[in-house]
């Protein structure tokens, strides 16, 4: 039997179609499409034994049916089942409701346990009239709660998992090596999606929700191992791939460095030597350098886009952000003029005659360095001969992006007929923990920069209550008659009733502009169009700002050495690794910097602990670390770097106690059961792992 999803008895093209919003896509999807969360239906609780918070099956006599005042009628029934009492209240009821919940029905219901100690209450539950005729017996297992889309319920979505565990011993194959199993005391992968989907009542919810539960953590293993498996298989496969060796001389790059202020350090040295024994080989190039903000990695891309420009080729840059794209380009140009070298920006923002004039250039081989966001890699631009990719600040990107890009760069040789991919070099300032690093991206090599350049300032941290606000706008005034700027950061472009103790950036902006009149304010965030955003980072720049007012947008990029304070509102709402990113931008000068984070005296213990994380220090690789065991990996990587990832039940957060066994045990798969590692990796990845991009 196959996995085929219209095997299912009831199973057509339009469920299929409702299926595929949830991407399930094969009977194989919809055991992989794992319960939310689970219900307890296998029992009534007593009254007397509920508590707040609970969900619990109940079931008592109506004493009283009653409508509440109110702006909006409630519908209230009070229940009694011999131990206590229960209110059940309904917001939204049809006007039958009230004549069938009448006094003397018996009534079951299935919800969550609400109100106060001494009167319990249920809003909205499940409910059902109880009777002689009808009495349905209880649940015989936990009942599994699915994520769901519009046309399919979670009841529909259980009853296709059932069916399609009754089937799926016919199919459903064991990929783990029975080594492994017996190493780890895993159970068969039948027996842990029959558990996961129908566990017994003698089950611990609590452990269940976690995603803790052995039966789970057997399929995390499994799924991890996969990854892992994959990273090396397309390691391997671009190891197999051509590229454009480029010869190193040196020239290009030691006019370079002899213009540059400051001589490299001898972390961006070794790094930069590790790139051009990479830019060598006969097979291209794929490097991630780490390095904690200011550590000079774009100095480093820019050595190793000279050597393809050396070599008669092109080199393309790519960043997340317009802002930071602008500024990687006012750098190149900067850098690269003397030099004789054309680099031009390319961002979806252009003037359309300037994107032709732009779009020419590439394909004409006169813009020899190509600096924009995803504007680079669309179907209009057609490049001479790319032979280096450099994406900077990596994790903002998906895979199916960056693979885009380098499709660009892919040539055929004219003399061998063999395809030529152009070199991969990509950049974050997001320290990640090694072993995240493998796991996460042990497909490409590995460089640190792990030393700060000499002249730059460590930046002192201070935390203060929101109440001493007035403290930053006196010492600010001192700052600004002293000719330097500074930073105030705050999450949100404008005010949101669901956040409404976080400061708004343009509710800030005004009241700034009151109490700084004789200074020039500034407020940028993401809404505003990019010519606007240019001419204010431009105003910052030269000193005709002398405070900006800005939302997150400026955590990358932006590089103004004159600004030596930040003040970061409710910064207990940001990551710590976003909190160095933004501190960042202070202390690129030479003059001592200060970044104060103001905090709202209501927050926890757990929010105050990051935050002194951050204020006692600057090195990114040891903030890293400690928010691993604060908040875990998905805290590090940010949100939408783990859902990139393409992880189907992992959670970073849960699951990283894996990686180093994970990282040990595909060694061992790969060496001796080579065949079942290819299957793990066609059933946990199948179509979202793309191996080439031609």
């Amino acid at each position: 039997m196959s996995s085929n999803l219209k095997d299912l008895s009831g199973v057509g093209d339009k469920l299929c179609e409702k299926l595929a919003k949830l991407g399930i896509f094969t009977q194989l999807d919809l055991l992989l499409h794992l319960p939310k969360n689970y219900q307890d239906r296998t029992k009534i609780t007593p009254f007397s034994q509920l508590h707040i918070g609970q969900e619990a099956v109940v079931e008592g006599l109506i004493q009283q049916t009653h409508i509440l005042p109110a702006k909006r009628e409630i519908l209230a029934c009070e229940l009694y089942d011999g131990s206590g009492h229960l209110s059940v209240k309904f917001f939204h009821f049809y006007p039958g409701m009230k004549s069938r919940l009448k006094e003397g029905v018996t009534l079951r219901c299935f919800g969550r346990v609400s109100g106060q100690f001494n009167h319990l209450d249920m809003i909205h539950p499940e409910w059902r009239i109880m009777s002689v005729v009808e009495n349905p017996a209880l649940e015989e297992t936990l009942t599994p709660h699915y994520g769901v889309t519009e046309g399919i319920t979670s009841q529909k979505l259980a009853q296709l998992i059932q069916k399609t565990l009754q089937n799926s011993l016919t199919w459903l194959d064991e990929f783990l090596p029975l080594e492994l199993l017996k190493k780890h005391r895993f159970m068969p992968i039948n027996e842990a999606f029959l558990f996961i989907h129908s566990p017994p009542t003698t089950t611990d919810v609590v452990i269940l929700n976690s995603g803790n539960y052995p039966a789970q953590q057997r399929l995390v293993y499994e799924e991890l191992l996969a990854h892992c498996l994959s990273n090396q298989d397309k390691k391997k496969q671009n190891q197999q791939r051509k590229s454009y060796p480029l010869v190193l001389k040196r020239k290009l790059a030691d006019e370079f460095l002899l213009q540059l202020p400051f001589k490299l350090t001898r972390s961006q040295s070794r790094v930069y030597e590790e790139i051009n024994i990479d830019l060598q080989k006969q097979f291209p190039m794929g490097r991630l350098i780490q390095g904690d903000v200011g550590c000079g990695k774009t100095v480093v891309a820019a050595l190793s886009i000279l050597s393809a420009i050396e070599n008669g080729f092109q080199g393309v840059i790519l960043a997340p952000t317009e802002i930071l794209a602008e500024q990687h380009y006012l750098n190149f140009s900067k850098w690269f003029e003397p030099l004789g070298i054309r680099s031009v920006l390319l961002i979806s923002k252009l003037p359309e005659k300037r994107k032709r004039e732009v779009l020419h250039h590439i394909q004409e081989g006169v813009a020899q360095v190509i600096v924009g966001t995803h504007a680079v890699f669309q179907k209009e631009v057609q490049y001479k001969g790319l032979a280096i990719v450099v994406i900077d600040e990596q994790h903002r990107f998906g895979v199916k992006q960056r693979l885009e890009l380098i499709a660009k760069g892919v040539t055929k040789d004219q003399n061998s007929k063999e395809y030529r991919f152009p070199h991969q070099l990509t950049m974050t300032a997001t320290p990640i923990p090694r072993t995240m690093a493998m796991t996460m991206y042990g497909d490409l090599d590995i460089s640190v920069i792990d030393e700060l350049p000499a002249n730059r300032q460590p930046i002192q941290t201070v935390v203060l209550p929101y109440a001493k606000k007035s403290q930053m706008t006196e010492r600010l005034q001192h700052h600004f008659a002293e000719k330097k700027q500074a930073y105030w950061v705050c999450p949100l472009v404008e005010s949101s009733e669901n956040l409404s103790d976080l400061q708004d950036a343009e509710a800030l902006y005004e009241s700034l502009c009151l109490v700084f009149k004789s200074y020039k304010i500034g407020l940028l965030h993401g809404r505003l169009k990019s010519k606007e955003k240019t001419e204010i980072m431009s105003e910052f720049k030269t000193g005709k700002i002398d405070l900006l007012v800005a939302t997150t947008v400026i955590e990358v990029g932006v590089d103004v050495p004159n600004a030596s304070i930040m003040i970061i509102e409710n910064p207990e709402r940001l990551g710590l690794s976003q909190l160095h990113q933004l501190r960042g931008r202070v202390g690129r000068g030479d003059q001592k910097s200060t970044c104060v984070l103001l905090y709202n005296s209501d927050i926890g213990q757990h929010s105050k602990a990051r935050l002194k994380v951050i204020r006692e220090n600057n090195d990114g690789f040891v903030i890293a670390e400690k928010d691993l065991k604060l908040r875990g990996p998905g805290e590090v990587l940010g949100t939408k770097q783990t859902g990139d990832i393409g992880f189907k039940i992992v959670m970073l957060e849960r699951d990283h106690i894996w990686f180093d066994q994970v990282q040990k045990d595909a060694i061992f798969v790969i060496q001796k059961y080579p065949e079942l590692g290819k299957k793990m990796i066609d059933r946990w990845l199948k179509q979202g792992v793309v191996y080439s991009a031609t």
